[in-house]
């Protein structure tokens, strides 16, 4: 969308960072025309019909609440699927309201610190590109992706190092989750019996165990040294379909 001009309607509702943000867009996003502001939902909606902008800028935390800016950008992409939502916030600590707002189908959040709004993530918006985020957001999704990558490959040392097939890893992931081998028994994908099961854990223990620390070794401590090991991922703990 290089130099075609775009309506934006700005929702803050702390007067000072609206004038602020105003002023953002008026010298450093020459393309956009601020066509309304808002400081409440109320005011939002029918400015939102009467304008119908291309960019609405919305902040979460409207009248000290955050999740009225959640259901705005929910409504809004639903409403209003050609018009592009761009997340403004002060919430830089809150990520499970940044993946909520994600979910709503805001096409990026700026968090309201560093860098703060630039030309060149409102140009990107507006010229279809989703996930546009500010450098403290980015360099949090760096760091837990390079976080994710080490674990899977722990994860995968121990299953080459400790040989675990597929029926050991689920036989590990259930005990976990606290089912008894009855219980495991019975799930569609495990083809063994109580005595295959307890002769499997034995097995095991063998082999997660160093020697002299194997005796007395029951089903819970089994599992705990599963995920002491990385064998299991104590945040993708589900149950398989019975």
């Amino acid at each position: 969308m290089d130099n075609q001009k775009f309506k934006v309607i700005i929702v803050e509702d702390v007067k000072l960072e609206l004038k602020g943000t105003e002023e953002i867009f008026r010298h450093e996003i020459p393309n956009a025309e601020v066509v309304g502001t808002a400081m409440t939902e109320q005011a939002f909606w029918p400015l939102m019909e009467e304008k119908r902008p291309d960019l609405v800028l919305l902040d979460l935390g409207l009248g000290g609440s955050t999740t009225v800016g959640v259901d705005i950008c929910r409504q809004l992409c639903k409403r209003y699927p050609g018009t592009h939502v761009l997340i403004f916030t002060g919430e830089t600590q809150n990520e499970r309201l940044w993946v909520d707002v994600l979910d709503a189908g805001a096409d990026g959040i700026i968090l309201k610190t560093g860098e703060l709004l630039t030309n060149t993530d409102v140009e990107a918006v507006m010229s279809g590109k989703r996930l546009v985020f500010n450098f403290p957001i980015l360099e949090r999704i760096v760091e837990r992706f390079k976080r994710s990558v080490c674990n899977d490959s722990k994860r995968q040392e121990a299953f080459i190092n400790y040989d675990i097939d597929e029926y050991d890893e689920r036989f590990l992931r259930h005990l976990a989750l606290g089912y008894t081998k009855d219980m495991i028994a019975s799930l569609r994908g495990m083809p063994f019996g109580v005595k295959s099961l307890e002769k499997r854990q034995n097995d095991l223990i063998q082999r997660l165990f160093p020697k002299g620390e194997r005796v007395g070794v029951n089903a819970t401590r089994l599992a705990v040294r599963a995920l002491e090991l990385r064998i299991l991922d104590i945040d993708n703990l589900e149950p398989d379909d019975e």
